[in-house]
């Protein structure tokens, strides 16, 4: 009765309407009427039907150990003769009861792709095989191989499996151009969503370029496909058939879909894949430098007409750029050809850059626009040498991590170097005092208000010693994050004249 209801209000709403549109023929239709939009896919079942052959199902399993010690739970004493022996019993020697800790297997499920039938390559997801004892592909066709792990990408999340497919015939998908997706164009994800097998959804790209906070280098698909737990590692489909995505996380307060899943980008992927494809490894470029966002201050400041690009805040030391061909304060806007129209775009491009190859870097210093020619190091290279390798204000994690050592710094307007000999004997420094160097101060910055000089040392930040250009970047780091508005300095002349300093850091 409702359905009758609404098909007759429907009905007498249509019919208005058209009445309205005769009654008002001398009324003026205005010329920018919205377009009629176009219609979705009648049926992508033969666009499926094609491609899930392509599409597996990655099984893994994991030993993982029980602990021991004071965090190991002992079985309880019970009486003799108990009702409950033989249920403790059982639980305990399934965890090696004598050493209270014992092992267990967890397994999990991830969904993949095949890229090349005839070496049996296969794409998914780093967290779907991540400590993995043992990895298992099952195909459409009901057949399950062992699979070897070829290389992994942490910065990425993609790893790439091979299977022997001899006495198999197995069905492979091609990469294609993520850059040529737009806004609402169709795709489709297919997986294993919580083990069902494969399983087709439809939706639109509902954005681009998002940042998830995920690691370096995030520059999502955003979809409303259906991708839910077991979809990871899947992949995302234009209407011609082709990888655009990996899918890779979701939003979800639940755990299913609410319409809000990310796909890594066939660009970034595909250059990931071949490399560990060809090298178990990744080779990325690497800059050697610490970046910061151009705020509307900083561009204003800089005489920019707009915020756009990656400030130079820190050069590495022994890094590529170590040669004074970029310094401090230099702001990167275009890096081989390619536009960085925020912070987080120079370390992507930068990554993707092949090692050792020569690029003309566009930056603007002090206020005018040059070109540079630089020559990229390797990343990786630099990640063995330091301990950790990821930092929020580096090149993307690509200075080698926190510890790296800096060679010179931007910071409130000063550039901060090194106190080597060759500073002391540019600056006529006396040998017994110590701290870090200002070799320059930008004109009408908070450092040249309080009169601060080239060849002035910085000896002590909130009454603590710094001793390299590293240690003024990280307490300058540490006061704006507990509020501060002000940063105390004990600055030392040449001669060793002590005196204190407060610089506005907002």
């Amino acid at each position: 009765m409702t359905s009758k209801i609404l098909s007759q209000a429907v009905a007498a709403s249509r019919a208005a309407g058209l009445a309205l549109l005769l009654a008002g023929a001398t009324a003026v239709i205005p010329s920018y009427a919205a377009p009629v939009p176009g219609h979705g896919p009648e049926s992508v079942a033969d666009l499926a039907q094609g491609l899930l052959g392509a599409v597996v199902n990655i099984s893994t399993s994991q030993t993982v150990k029980g602990t021991e010690g004071p965090g190991a739970v002992p079985m309880p004493q019970l009486p003799e003769g108990s009702p409950f022996q033989d249920f403790f019993d059982d639980f305990f020697k399934n965890r090696d009861g004598d050493k209270g800790g014992g092992s267990q297997k967890v397994q999990s499920l991830g969904s993949g792709f095949v890229i090349d039938a005839e070496k049996g390559i296969i794409v998914t997801n780093n967290h779907v095989i991540a400590d993995a004892d043992d990895i298992e592909v099952n195909f459409s066709d009901g057949i399950t191989l062992k699979a070897t792990l070829v290389g992994t990408d942490t910065k990425t999340d993609i790893a790439v499996l091979k299977v022997d497919p001899k006495g198999h015939k197995l069905t492979a998908v091609k990469f294609g151009d993520s850059n040529k997706m737009r806004i609402g164009d169709w795709v489709m994800a297919v997986g294993n969503p919580f083990g069902l097998g494969g399983s087709v959804t439809l939706g639109i790209v509902s954005a681009r370029n998002r940042d998830i906070n995920s690691g370096p280098y995030d520059d999502f698909i955003q979809t409303d496909a259906a991708i839910n737990r077991g979809n990871s590692g899947g992949p995302l489909f234009n209407m011609e058939g082709e990888v655009i995505g990996i899918n890779t996380a979701i939003i979800s307060p639940s755990g299913g879909s609410i319409g809000i899943g990310f796909s890594i980008p066939s660009q970034l992927a595909a250059g990931v894949v071949d490399q560990l494809t060809q090298y178990g490894e990744t080779r990325r470029g690497w800059l050697g430098v610490r970046i910061q966002p151009v705020t509307d201050d900083i561009a204003e400041s800089l005489d920019m007409a707009t915020a756009k690009g990656a400030l130079v805040a820190g050069i590495m030391k022994g890094g590529p750029v170590d040669n004074g061909s970029i310094q401090p304060g230099d702001v990167i806007i275009k890096f081989d050809g390619k536009d960085i129209r925020e912070m987080r775009d120079l370390p992507r491009i930068v990554a993707e850059s092949p090692v050792g190859k020569a690029v003309d870097v566009l930056i603007v210093r002090k206020g005018k626009e040059q070109t540079v020619k630089v020559t990229l190091g390797r990343l990786e290279d630099n990640d063995k040498a330091a301990a950790t390798e990821e930092g929020s204000g580096d090149e993307g994690g690509q200075n080698g991590g926190e510890n790296a050592p800096i060679a010179t710094a931007s910071v409130l307007g000063m550039t901060v170097g090194e106190l080597n000999d060759e500073a002391r004997t540019k600056f006529g420094i006396a040998p017994d005092i110590s701290g870090v160097v200002v070799t320059d101060v930008a004109k009408d910055s908070a450092a040249a208000e309080r009169g601060i000089q080239p060849g002035d040392v910085i000896t002590e930040i909130a009454q603590e010693s710094v001793s390299t250009p590293k240690d003024v970047m990280d307490r300058i780091g540490a006061l704006k994050e507990q509020g501060r508005k002000n940063a105390l300095l004990m600055l030392a002349s040449k001669t060793g004249e002590l005196r204190f300093v407060t610089i506005r850091m907002d």
